[in-house]
């Protein structure tokens, strides 16, 4: 193992320590993103894109949803390039669409249209169609469709 393998996995152990009550969420993702630079110049890319995707977690609920944008959109792009995780790109995908609605509705539509071009069968997903009808609820102001929208995703 490497060096920088050991001082990543040193970083993460100080992430989780910082991720206990009260969560300090600057210095978790101070020392994940640290540890994702040391594991992807050990080639670890896998266990590098696990802490990204934390970051990007806190990042947005943090409000902070350009920056978990950006890292849902690295983190897809390089999971594409997998054959066996590529499939795992959907799921980013979705998490930086709702970041992008959240952030910015009147342009989430071409975020929306950007990543099925990158990724053609999001399209078919139901992930896709929930957050295309949102964007149209949102362009609408129709609250009640919105809402209706999010009660079917969770029942």
């Amino acid at each position: 193992m490497g060096r920088f393998t050991v001082a990543a996995k040193h970083h993460q152990t100080i992430a989780e320590m910082y991720e206990n009550e009260p969560v300090d969420y600057d210095k978790v993702v101070q020392h994940l993103e640290q540890a994702s630079d040391y594991f992807r110049g050990e080639e670890s890319i896998s266990c590098a894109n696990r802490c990204l995707l934390k970051v990007a977690a806190y990042s947005a609920e943090l409000e902070n949803y350009e920056k978990a944008i950006i890292i849902y959109e690295n983190v897809a792009a390089t999971v594409m390039d997998n054959s066996l995780l590529k499939y795992c790109a959907k799921e980013y995908f979705f998490r930086a669409m709702l970041c992008h609605l959240c952030a910015d509705a009147t342009n989430s539509r071409s975020a929306l249209e950007k990543y099925a071009r990158r990724y053609p069968t999001l399209k078919d997903t139901r992930e896709y169609k929930l957050v295309s009808s949102l964007v149209d609820f949102v362009e609408e102001g129709n609250v009640d469709g919105l809402t209706g929208a999010v009660q079917e995703l969770g029942g």
